[in-house]
């Protein structure tokens, strides 16, 4: 025999949920991975930071376009946290009274007895107060999703999906095609001969034109912050995702700005630092210690040099482009054809220095 109709409302004032599925992680823990990607570190080590899996960390900066939202400020202090929770629920199951748990946590009684009654347990028909179930059951409620202007106002989104994609009609009103574009797959930043044509606008030119082409209809009106969301989040759904490629940076995730501002050469470790040489390499008293460099010209030409510190003399090193540059497709972590890659480098310094005396650091 199953349950009556509508027990579940009787017993928590509450209607019937979903099941929670899987335990997902605290919408708490999720807030301090954002903080830590605030700081410009990577997801993977924004997601170690809080203990989580390097997986969850990508997940949750490619479902939210790498933009925090709700996520950048903190839970307000009239909702229970789930520390209070885990002292609601501890204290209960000992058998404390109602006004003495909202005393020990320093809440309204009325407060403690709600949260037992509506955020409970009761997959045995009875109510069982624990604190992930409440805490999920209370994140769950909160949710108030609505939906985005571009996908309620149909006008409104074709409006700003032209202007994205920087349709030019001539003067009979016909769409003139620019360039073939590049495919979008995704986390790709095409090359700018590649992107979208130039006459795509940006989402501000789109935002404040609005006001000028419709003065008086208020409907048509949208943020420029509201259409980098539509683009940027996935499941919004209000926008073609591909359009990402369109705008000026050709980003498909949004980058955190401490990220942006952080030194082009951060990867270099402390090893190879210039600041980091010995002493005899500094004042240039010793010979035999040379500096290398790169030089990238048209076409993806290159020239590497080494010059010796002591004397100054200066070699020039021949980088010749490998087999099928030009006419090998270039692929995604492929190999270096262009003549300045980590093997034809090496190749080109071994092959230039192997004649020079020991003295001066050959062989």
């Amino acid at each position: 025999m199953g349950r009556p109709a509508g027990w579940m409302q009787k017993l928590t004032g509450r209607g019937a949920m979903r099941s929670p599925g899987a335990p997902s992680h605290r919408r708490e823990i999720e807030r301090r991975f954002w903080a830590q990607i605030a700081t410009g570190i990577t997801s993977e080590k924004a997601a170690e930071a809080v203990g989580v899996s390097q997986a969850v960390g990508t997940r949750w900066f490619r479902h939210n376009g790498g933009m925090p939202l709700s996520m950048s400020s903190p839970i307000s202090g009239r909702y229970l946290s789930f520390a209070e929770r885990e002292e609601i629920g501890l204290l209960s199951f000992q058998g404390v009274g109602v006004r003495e748990i909202a005393r020990r946590i320093g809440r309204s009684p009325s407060t403690v007895s709600r949260e037992l009654t509506r955020n409970a347990a009761t997959r045995g028909g009875q109510l069982e107060y624990r604190a992930s179930v409440a805490q999920w059951k209370a994140e769950l409620v909160a949710k108030r999703p609505k939906p985005s202007k571009l996908v309620t106002n149909p006008r409104l989104r074709h409006y700003v999906q032209d202007r994205l994609e920087g349709k030019v009609r001539d003067a009979d009103g016909r769409e003139i095609s620019g360039p073939r574009q590049a495919p979008f797959k995704g986390r790709n930043k095409p090359h700018r001969g590649d992107r979208k044509w130039a006459n795509g606008w940006s989402p501000e030119q789109i935002s404040n034109r609005l006001q000028i082409d419709f003065p008086d209809d208020e409907s048509m009106r949208i943020s420029h912050e509201a259409i980098y969301q539509a683009l940027y989040i996935q499941g919004r759904g209000a926008v073609k995702r591909e359009l990402v490629s369109c705008l000026r940076t050709g980003r498909a995730l949004r980058v955190p700005r401490a990220r942006a501002q952080a030194k082009a050469w951060a990867h270099v470790s402390e090893d190879v630092m210039i600041s980091s040489r010995p002493a005899e390499a500094q004042d240039r008293a010793v010979p035999g210690h040379w500096e290398g460099d790169l030089i990238i010209g048209l076409n993806r030409s290159a020239i590497g040099t080494l010059v010796e510190r002591s004397s100054r003399f200066t070699m020039l090193v021949h980088l010749p482009r490998e087999k099928g540059y030009g006419s090998t497709p270039r692929t995604k972590n492929g190999p270096a054809l262009a003549g300045y890659g980590a093997v034809t480098m090496a190749n080109a310094l071994k092959k230039t220095v192997s004649g020079m005396p020991a003295s001066c650091g050959g062989h």
